[in-house]
């Protein structure tokens, strides 16, 4: 499709995103920050999106999972929720709390 086409199709034409005060990438490293804070330095801290957002937070020792499982849904103003326990495939001495991220 040819500029004067695009300028005629209203569809084909450029689509802008909200005006926002911060990057995808800045909000996560913020969460991962606030996140770390409560957990032991050797914590693994990601993310896994499929249609919802949802944090994974790789821990050694089930105490300071369970730690976590208490203090993260008032964490970042309450945007954790649906905390679920579980075990890291192919990594048996690692215990995963996975929570929804609302934001």
């Amino acid at each position: 499709m040819g500029g004067a086409e695009a300028a005629a199709n209203p569809i084909a034409g450029q689509i802008s995103a909200p005006a926002k005060n911060a990057t995808v990438s800045d909000e996560l490293a913020r969460i991962t920050k606030a996140v770390a804070a409560l957990c032991p330095d050797d914590a693994e801290i990601g993310f896994e999106y499929d249609g919802k957002l949802r944090i994974n937070i790789d821990l050694r020792k089930l105490e300071d999972l369970v730690k976590v499982e208490i203090l993260l849904p008032g964490m970042c103003g309450g945007i954790f929720s649906d905390a679920q326990r579980g075990m890291v495939e192919n990594r048996p001495f690692l215990h995963r709390l996975t929570a929804l991220v609302d934001r």
